[in-house]
């Protein structure tokens, strides 16, 4: 529990402190977001704002970690290095992509496919190391699972090929469906926060009913790799996301670009699978879900009113679907804190579903 507390303030201060000092940087040397010409007018204001202030937030996140570890004279386990190398190899394909548009003044970094095969690259070795056998615990277990899990590990099991797979999906569709909500001031590091705070619990949790303890009964236990070190690595990024969005809040004085987004995303799915509550962050990250589904519903419905009748229509007056309260006339603020109860709600259901699925089975 110290070194879970030290994470967490230690990155806070870093990201906090960091921060501010990353924005004189990147100003001095013009790293300034371009703004999409076709969102709404109010954002066009925001254009030279400095970007890629998710380099803070991973510093932070790493150095939290570090310091902590080092303070508390423990070793990282192979879960937290693995969940390290995701949430920064991540970071540096969003890197990528901010310095493409910052280089060439433009609003299109990293092309798709290139991006696509950035994130498949990372979440691919990724898998393939969270199955390996080479890391095994003195118990078996490997860092991941071949079991498809919502709370824990139900009964159907993948072939492993699958399973990477699956883990490729999953890292891919949660590191994009943060960087889709990644459009207002402070929006998508509020609700990663929240929900990065949520599995600070869970793993907590886990923890304390870990299987891999004496004195506690199989059946209800929790048969996961590492829980402790998972619960550290989340409180460092829950406290890195509080420092930033102390600058990042309306109006933001620096954005984290998809150097942020993609490492916030990526750090979520890897939590979920080491975790074994795959399904479970389906409800946590509900709000991230219902961006990317507002995404995907606009632009199915144009294509196939297109083919049909010629003319393409929309469900949304524009996507992602914060975008279109704004242009309903919702004040940003508005929509951010809206969208910060939702998340908020989402967390709270899934923390409750997690916790009655254990007192069900008591």
């Amino acid at each position: 529990m110290r070194a879970i507390l030290l994470s967490g303030a230690f990155s806070l201060i870093i990201s906090l402190v960091g921060t501010r000092y990353a924005i004189q940087l990147l100003s001095a040397k013009g790293y300034g977001q371009e703004i999409r010409e076709d969102g709404p007018t109010t954002h066009h204001t925001k254009r030279g704002t400095p970007t890629m202030g998710g380099t803070v937030i991973i510093l932070a996140a790493v150095l939290g970690y570090a310091f902590a570890k080092v303070l508390t004279r423990d070793l990282p386990t192979a879960s937290a290095l693995l969940l390290l190398f995701l949430f920064v190899g991540l970071g540096l394909v969003g890197f990528l992509d901010d310095f493409i548009k910052i280089y060439k003044q433009r609003n299109l970094g990293l092309r798709s496919k290139a991006k696509m095969i950035g994130q498949t690259l990372i979440a691919v070795v990724f898998g393939a190391l969270a199955l390996s056998p080479w890391l095994e615990d003195d118990r078996g277990t490997t860092p991941a699972s071949q079991h498809i899990s919502f709370i824990r590990d139900t009964g159907f099991v993948l072939p492993a090929v699958l399973v990477v797979l699956l883990i490729w999906i999953i890292v891919t569709g949660t590191s994009n469906a943060v960087n889709l909500t990644d459009g207002l001031d402070g929006l998508a590091v509020g609700a990663s926060m929240m929900v990065f705070g949520a599995y600070t619990f869970v793993n907590i949790w886990q923890n304390n009913q870990w299987c891999g303890q004496p004195d506690i009964t199989y059946g209800r236990c929790y048969e996961v790799r590492d829980p402790l070190d998972l619960a550290i690595i989340a409180a460092a990024v829950t406290g890195a996301c509080f420092g930033f969005l102390w600058w990042n809040a309306s109006p933001a004085q620096i954005f984290m670009g998809d150097t942020g987004s993609l490492a916030l995303g990526g750090g979520l799915a890897g939590l979920a699978i080491l975790t074994r509550t795959e399904l479970l962050l389906v409800v946590l990250g509900g709000l991230f879900v219902m961006v990317t589904l507002s995404v995907m519903m606009q632009v199915t419905y144009f294509k196939a009113t297109r083919r049909i009748t010629g003319v393409g229509r929309r469900i949304f007056r524009m996507t992602p679907i914060h975008h279109h309260f704004e242009m309903l006339g919702w004040e940003q603020v508005t929509v951010v804190i809206r969208f910060w109860i939702i998340t908020g709600l989402c967390v709270a259901t899934g923390l409750g579903i997690f916790y009655a699925e254990w007192v069900a089975g008591t």
